[in-house]
């Protein structure tokens, strides 16, 4: 299993949301590439990075804070936010991000998925981000009317590099994962599966890993990482069986 830092990005800064509203963002750090660098010397060995302003917005707006983050590690990076359009999957895959993770697009536009699945094979990731039993879309704004296990059952066979599940009602709430919730999706399809949303300790991290090593893929941490419950360089060695 993978452990993921989340790097949030909100006008240029890292932050993190409550629930994913915007309105109560919390600065973390100003220097993302700094934030991204001190993850990289932790040990970690993928990021997980957000635009936020592009997944409201429909298009990619914290570009520089990406490229800064591109510049200053080697480590791969998944990237979502605002990406809906085989030109720019295209574009953020040439500038060196690792995968590129499509949101939205995963209910609006199955066709894009479809296709930019075919085109970059191994480098595309949905995001399911359940509210209560559907999945939220337009950067959490609005909710539409299939189920996460719906969307994940259609790209069944398309190919995916991932799909990561979250818990909206657990986001950045320090209260733990929807473990029943994840680990029934990652059981119900062989397209790897990670957990997302209200990783709030190491024992969350060692939970997850005892329930679910057999069937998860990688962890997500943002808020919990930046107020020092979980250590970064630990929970990467103990999810990859080093410790």
């Amino acid at each position: 299993m993978i452990f993921f830092p989340a790097i949030d990005l909100k006008d240029g800064k890292c932050v993190r949301l409550l629930r994913g509203d915007m309105n109560t963002a919390q600065v973390y750090n100003k220097d993302p590439a700094g934030q991204a660098r001190a993850f990289a010397d932790a040990g970690c060995k993928w990021l997980h990075v957000v635009d936020l302003n592009g997944a409201f917005e429909g298009q990619s707006v914290n570009g520089d804070a990406i490229r800064s983050i591109l510049d200053a590690v080697d480590i791969p990076i998944q990237l979502g936010g605002g990406i809906r359009g085989l030109e720019t999957i295209g574009t953020w895959l040439d500038a060196g991000v690792g995968r590129v993770i499509l949101g939205t697009a995963a209910v609006s536009d199955p066709n894009l998925v479809r296709e930019a699945c075919r085109r970059f094979p191994g480098r595309i990731a949905i995001g399911i981000d359940a509210n209560k039993e559907f999945v939220a879309v337009e950067g959490w704004a609005a909710v539409s009317e299939i189920t996460p296990f719906e969307v994940a059952d259609s790209f069944r066979d398309a190919g995916l590099a991932a799909i990561i599940y979250t818990d909206i009602s657990r986001d950045g709430a320090m209260e733990g994962p929807n473990m029943d919730a994840t680990l029934m999706l990652a059981e119900s399809i062989s397209v790897p599966v990670i957990a997302s949303g209200g990783v709030s300790s190491m024992d969350d991290i060692r939970t997850l890993k005892s329930v679910g090593g057999d069937v998860l893929a990688g962890v997500i941490s943002g808020r919990a990482v930046y107020d020092g419950e979980v250590d970064p360089a630990l929970a990467t060695a103990l999810l990859a069986g080093d410790s």
